[in-house]
């Protein structure tokens, strides 16, 4: 007999959400544990912050309609990362950080950041995609000799501290399944291990955090398993499957219910296909579904009678408005194919903390492009909306559908929106503006023209923003400084960064990127068809937080972008200097997106902009024009079966806004933050000269990939990881070089840092990359 068949399921409410922005309206976490870090403030001021934050959390979704006496508001503070939370929970830190841990295996705030950021010569925990978004978790490093134990009851005290204030939160965990999913082997595992085969030996951990919650007072906690919706993870569907059957029974069915809280099982970013019978035939209470991502079942399924079921209908990842009319008929539909004796609730699909926090507080937003969108405080409200509909009737809350229908035809019908002549531009290219010459003719003209060494080298193309550049655009925004003035103090920046570049012997320049707010933002505030924010932050990793621009109509390029920047960079040196663009996937992955038309066709209508500014660039003498695309696997949707349509319009774009220039011009691309053998395909496909990629904390483990595709054009694996604080020493740089120099032939590899240099400050980057001019001469001495 289950647990569930002789004790009754804690009340639920009729809304939630799966978690809420956690870095502060006014980034306050940011700058606490920065300063932190800098040894400005200790780590009890810290945990004020935190606190504070926490605290003015819970007050806000309760003003917005969460109730406070069932868990309808989510305890998912981190401080840095939800996986690393679970790392320091299950007491799995890497034996190079050892000393950190104390005896009672916690990890205090300064050794928690040290795993997280590195230390000397110990490398941080690797950092990928979290999914198919813009957020970066820490990668577990687990092995057969990894121990685990209950390290941490962070999650204890923190439900512990908001009951003390008279809310009943829910505790938000990163589940066992995707805990170990998403892990890699540890170096020395025997090969075929897979930390998968870990599971029985971590969920007595859970089970114990389980058991203290309950004693806590906790009535209901969330595990997220989104590794459940994805393809890309190390364990196949089977070991997914059978993993789920065995982490849920031992802390479902083995915990009795009175022990325990209830269980809701969240599986966002997608659709739990196959895994959505499993999940049900378990003793757990409930389960999240995402619907922006996944379906509706098609029929009932087993098992979700007497469930709680959640039904993501509002979107946690993008910012427009819901359509609360479909929404409630959505929920409506799961309600009847859950059955009468399961309970819906309404929620959103995703943790908000990937859109910002208020709308409200973007005043110089045009107001009607305001009235179409729904930061997570609107989607808050959304949610208690569609619970009011779920308990009360559709006319409970007849006057918000209006509304937001008003707001979706107001969108529909907007100028902007439809440009006929973009359309009518795109549709008149043939299939020569996806193409370019032969690769070989290509390489020879490039040599020709630009004569570099073996192993050339160059950096990717932000330098530090120090806080002169910050004061100046603040002036200049403020109009306390003029553009005149402006333009002079980043062109003497500039200047600067040519000076150090050449003193220190690269071989292809950058500019820096000074003015440049954001590698995206940059581009949005000069192409048509996007609005920035003011304080629209999201958090990245870490401390680090973009805002990005929102992509509400057709895109098109009124005047120059980058030209005059970089012809002016250009003219202080002789040495080749790279135009920097971002592009067309980027720019999507990194904005939030119009939801009206196919990714693809605003993909295209991006890239004709930017190739635009490449024949620009080329006009003007630019050798060498690098178009980032850090972003191309991080959109990869999470189901094998949909990868190749997305990597076919994805490259496509990228061709199409490179494919107009000469033989003679280099064009440069750049990746980051991925699984690059799932797309080694697309990367040959963008067919651009010299592809950079992010390799030094992973350790060159891309080398494999690439030699094993026979990839014929040029590559340059990082060999500085700019996430880091740590300098690498020069015989670290050249062993990474000696390994890339066995894997890939000399006349194909280049010599960078992982990523733009822009967070990074000067005493880093100036020895750091002191350190690869010093072992790319060594190299090159021994060919």
């Amino acid at each position: 007999m289950t647990t569930n068949d002789t004790t009754a399921t804690p009340e639920f409410p009729a809304g939630t959400v799966l978690g809420y922005p956690r870095i502060g309206p006014r980034r306050e976490l940011k700058k606490a544990i920065e300063a932190f870090w800098a040894g400005r403030t200790d780590a009890a001021e810290v945990e004020a912050v935190a606190a504070d934050l926490r605290r003015r959390t819970r007050t806000r979704l309760a003003e917005l309609g969460l109730r406070t006496d069932l868990p309808a508001i989510p305890s998912a503070f981190s401080f840095y990362d939800q996986v690393l939370d679970a790392t320091a929970l299950l007491g799995a830190v890497p034996a190079r950080f050892a000393d950190l841990v104390g005896d009672d295996g916690r990890l205090d705030l300064a050794g928690y950041s040290t795993v997280a950021r590195g230390r000397g010569e110990d490398l941080p925990l690797e950092m990928t995609k979290w999914f198919d978004t813009n957020y970066h978790y820490l990668v577990p490093e687990i092995g057969p000799e990894t121990e685990f134990r209950y390290a941490s009851d962070r999650p204890v005290r923190e439900f512990a501290e908001g009951l003390a204030d008279g809310v009943l939160t829910r505790p938000v965990i990163v589940g066992p399944v995707t805990y170990l999913a998403l892990a890699k082997p540890t170096e020395g595992a025997p090969e075929g291990f897979s930390p998968i085969d870990r599971l029985a030996d971590v969920l007595p951990v859970y089970a114990e955090l389980l058991r203290d919650l309950r004693a806590a007072g906790a009535t209901w906690v969330q595990l997220d398993e989104p590794a459940l919706v994805s393809d890309s993870v190390d364990a196949t569907p089977e070991q997914l499957h059978a993993a789920v059957a065995e982490a849920y029974r031992a802390l479902a069915t083995q915990i009795p219910a009175d022990e325990r809280p209830a269980i809701l099982v969240a599986a966002p970013y997608g659709d739990l296909g196959e895994a959505l019978p499993l999940l049900a035939a378990t003793d757990i209470e409930g389960i999240a579904l995402d619907l922006v991502r996944g379906a509706l079942p098609a029929e009932p399924v087993p098992g979700l009678a007497g469930k709680v079921v959640v039904g993501g209908v509002i979107d946690g990842h993008n910012v427009w408005r819901a359509d609360l009319g479909r929404a409630l008929d959505r929920l409506e539909s799961l309600r009847g194919i859950a059955g009468a004796e399961a309970t819906v609730a309404a929620g959103t699909s995703t943790s908000l903390f990937h859109v910002p926090h208020d709308v409200e507080d973007e005043p110089a937003l045009d107001p009607t492009l305001r009235s179409w969108l729904a930061f997570a405080d609107q989607k808050v409200a959304e949610v208690a909306a569609l619970a009011t509909g779920l308990a009360e009737g559709g006319l409970a809350v007849k006057e918000q559908i209006l509304a937001a229908d008003a707001a979706l035809a107001t969108r529909r019908n907007a100028p902007g929106v439809v440009r006929p002549e973009v359309r009518e531009r795109l549709a008149a290219l043939g299939e020569d503006a996806f193409q370019r010459g032969d690769f070989a003719d290509r390489k020879a003209a490039q040599a020709q023209r630009l004569q570099l060494p073996p192993l050339p080298t160059t950096t990717i193309g932000s330098f530090p923003q120090t806080p002169d550049i910050r004061k100046a655009r603040a002036a200049h925004d403020r109009g306390d400084l003029s553009t005149a003035q402006y333009e002079d103090e980043m062109r003497a920046e500039i200047r600067r960064v040519v000076e150090l570049q050449e003193s220190i012997g690269l071989d292809v320049l950058v500019h820096g990127e000074p003015e440049r707010n954001d590698m995206v933002q940059y581009f949005a505030e000069n192409l048509d068809g996007f609005a920035v924010t003011q304080n629209g932050w999201v958090q990245s990793y870490g401390s680090r937080c973009t805002r990005p621009s929102i992509l509400w109509g057709d895109v098109s390029r009124p005047a120059p972008i980058t030209v005059g920047w970089t012809q002016y960079t250009q003219s202080l040196t002789s040495k080749p200097v790279k135009g920097m663009l971002t592009g067309p996937v980027t720019i999507l992955a990194w904005s939030f997106v119009r939801d009206d038309q196919p990714l693809g066709d605003t993909a295209n209508q991006v890239a004709l902009a930017l190739r635009d500014e490449i024949t620009d660039l080329e006009a003007a003498g630019i050798a060498i024009v690098q178009v980032d695309e850090p972003a191309l696997r991080e959109l990869l949707p999470l189901r094998a079966a949909d990868h190749a349509a997305y990597l076919d319009w994805s490259v496509r774009s990228f061709r199409l806004a490179t494919s107009g220039v000469r033989a003679d011009t280099q064009i440069h691309t750049h990746l980051c933050y991925s699984e690059f053998g799932e797309v080694i395909g697309a990367i040959d496909g963008l067919d651009a000269d010299v592809t950079s990629i992010e390799a030094a904390r992973s350790k060159m483990e891309i080398l494999g990939d690439i030699a094993d595709a026979g990839y014929p054009r040029a590559v340059g694996p990082g060999v500085y990881d700019i996430h880091s604080p740590r300098v690498p020493s020069e015989a670290e740089v050249t062993e990474l070089l000696e390994s890339a120099v066995k894997s890939i032939a000399v006349d194909q590899l280049w010599v960078n840092p992982d990523c733009g240099l822009k967070t990074r400050r000067y005493e880093e980057v100036t020895p750091s990359l002191e350190s690869i001019l010093a072992a790319t001469r060594a190299v090159r001495a021994t060919l």
